[in-house]
């Protein structure tokens, strides 16, 4: 038997029941007729005396407080009345009750003025005898009108306790009815949030104890504040995550060199693609999105050499930039300040001018940090220029200790750029302590010539970048930065002057005497800070934690603290 048949078979057996317990309307006129013939026998044995009994039986008070009636449309409105008094009781039970002992007593009190009346105007010549065997009789009738009713009622009133029982039981308590408003947090306010807990932790470093680390803690005047730093870097680690967009296609796009001059843009990217720490597919987790073109192969795929059109580069960079606005929402949401761009190419900067919104939003990491191309230290991120000429550092890095650096100061380069030509001018083949060559002697090792020397010239060419930084901490010669514009690399993190020196161009003729106002003292400090900031700037394969691809990854992730995006509007944070 089906589901719907089981509960149909149910339902029948229950009609079943009422139906025997309840009489029905046909059984109950057959029990009020049976009496009322044999009572009618005796009212016409008995004669005329019947007429002053029908003034008892229409004030009889029975009949008023049940509602009986021989009329039958009474009924009908008692049926009525039941069900408004059942909306009551479902409502409020005592209230009913009230009402229903108040609406007896007004009855009884009518009955009473209906009695004497009848009683001054009933005939004085009044049987005795008669009435009180005609009363006899019509009290034995009323009484089984009396059972006949109370028994329906009795019926009816099971039905009424039953069907309140039931809406009892159905009503709902108060921890049924109580909605809880908890609000939906969108993906973009549980990252705001994630990333408010970063910042709330970094604050709380400044003035805390050093957190441990069992590799590496960064300690030392290198850095501004070593405490932020690590806190800041822990933090990234944990929750950091990035978005790389899979549009486009090699060799523009998800390509980049990795054994030139150029060399960081493609070991960026590579790593950044094959990345299971930082990299995330759900572009919904993820606190920044990274447009993956190459400067450098752009220059050398879509520029037209020697055409001094930046236009074509322009172009790809703009349709690139609409195509994943079109078809993600990232980009529109923040206009691009969640979204950055990474060129070592010295003309990275001139290609981020593609689009308003790229240059003045978006994170711009360049080597070509120049602030007078329009660089921004707050938004943007400066790294390191690596020449890695056979695509590793292996064989690069290391050197003697300051005791074995005979040579003061040591630069080899072509006239690139203004500056050059300027120190070429002033200190080639001027002082033996100061080797500046535009050429190095035949047999001559550029990197030996590093390693015996103490401060290594890094002017700037053509732009302000140069590898020669990088090639300096390698070797453990303190660098000498001769820029006007130049931001050096993680200097957000790191306080360059506790290991290098800094010259405007305009001192290039007082190079010598500036370096020897350093004392040897001060000299092996800095000589000795080199050696530990150099990890930050090393090439690993795969990357080790501190080293130059985490250092680019925390300068992004130090920006994208400094925003707060929502879903329809954008701020900066101080």
């Amino acid at each position: 038997m089906g589901i719907n048949d089981e509960d149909h078979c149910c339902y029948g057996s229950r009609k079943g029941y009422h139906a025997w317990r309840f009489p029905t309307s046909s059984m109950k006129l057959l029990l009020f007729m049976v009496p009322l013939i044999v009572v009618s026998g005796f009212i016409a044995v008995l004669g005329p005396k019947f007429s002053t009994n029908l003034e008892f039986l229409s004030t009889h008070s029975w009949l008023v407080k049940y509602g009986a009636s021989l009329n039958s449309s009474l009924p009908v409105v008692s049926h009525a009345k039941l069900q408004s008094e059942r909306v009551v009781r479902v409502q409020d039970l005592h209230p009913a009750v009230v009402v229903m002992e108040e609406a007896e007593a007004a009855v009884d009190t009518a009955d009473r003025k209906v009695l004497i009346s009848n009683e001054a105007s009933s005939p004085a010549t009044l049987d005795v005898q008669a009435i009180d065997i005609q009363q006899l009789i019509w009290l034995i009738l009323l009484g089984i009108i009396e059972s006949l009713i109370s028994t329906n009622a009795t019926g009816e009133n099971d039905k009424q306790i039953s069907s309140n029982r039931s809406s009892i039981a159905a009503w709902p308590n108060d921890s049924s009815i109580k909605t809880t408003h908890q609000k939906a947090f969108t993906n973009l306010e549980r990252l705001e949030a994630g990333l408010q807990n970063a910042r709330a932790a970094i604050k709380e470093a400044k003035n805390g104890n050093q957190t441990e680390d069992p590799e590496y803690v960064p300690i030392g005047p290198m850095y501004w504040n070593s405490k932020v730093f690590h806190r800041s870097y822990l933090e990234m680690e944990k929750q950091f995550k990035v978005f790389v967009y899979e549009e486009g296609e090699p060799p523009v796009f998800h390509n980049g060199p990795c054994k030139s001059i150029y060399s960081m843009e493609g070991n960026f990217i590579h790593r950044m693609e094959i990345d299971d720490q930082f990299r995330t597919k759900d572009p919904e987790k993820a606190h920044v999105y990274f447009l993956p073109f190459s400067v450098a192969m752009m220059v050398q795929f879509v520029y037209v050499r020697d055409s001094h059109d930046f236009g074509p580069i322009k172009r790809t960079v703009r349709d690139y930039v609409n195509l994943v606005a079109g078809k993600y929402p990232y980009w529109n949401r923040s206009l691009g300040a969640d979204h950055f761009m990474l060129a070592c190419h010295d003309w990275g900067p001139e290609t981020s001018f593609s689009l308003p919104d790229l240059a003045k939003n978006s994170i711009r990491a360049l080597c070509n940090a120049n602030t007078s191309e329009r660089f921004n230290p707050i938004k943007d991120v400066s790294f390191p220029e690596i020449n890695l000429q056979t695509g590793t550092t292996k064989g690069f890095i290391g050197g003697p200790s300051p005791s074995k650096r005979s040579i003061l100061a040591f630069f080899a380069g072509g006239l690139h750029g203004p500056i050059r030509p300027i120190l070429l001018e002033h200190w080639e083949n001027k002082d033996n302590d100061m080797k500046v060559h535009r050429y190095l002697p035949k047999g001559v090792s550029y990197y030996e010539m590093m390693r015996k020397s103490k401060f290594c010239l890094c002017p700037s060419g053509y732009e302000v970048a140069s590898p020669r930084v990088v090639e300096a901490l390698y070797t453990g010669c303190v660098p000498v930065l001769i820029s006007d514009h130049y931001v050096p690399p993680f200097s957000d993190v790191l306080n360059w002057k506790s290991f290098s020196v800094e010259v405007p161009v305009s001192d290039i003729p007082n190079l010598k005497r500036i370096l020897t106002s350093i004392s040897s003292r001060q000299y092996i400090r800095m000589q000795r800070r080199v050696l530990q900031v150099r990890r930050h700037f090393e090439v690993n394969s795969p990357p080790k934690r501190y080293d130059v691809f985490h250092m680019i990854l925390h300068s992004i992730w130090l920006r994208r603290l400094n925003v707060k995006i929502h879903d329809d509007q954008l701020s900066i944070t101080s």
